[in-house]
């Protein structure tokens, strides 16, 4: 597995689709659906996001 789609990222930080993919365009991740694959590297890149964010 090379890491998790953007629906299931979602799903695991209780966070809404729409909301994940404005942060994909924020950090520059080419993650443009909600099927979009993120690598275990992109996904760390929004958790550390939303964390600072907090």
């Amino acid at each position: 597995m090379k890491g998790l789609r953007v629906l299931e990222l979602s799903e695991a930080l209780n966070i809404d689709i729409s909301d994940l993919l404005a942060v994909c365009a924020i950090l520059k991740l080419k993650a443009t659906s909600r099927l979009s694959m993120l690598s275990f590297d992109e996904c760390k890149k929004i958790t550390d996001y939303f964390e600072h964010k907090s």
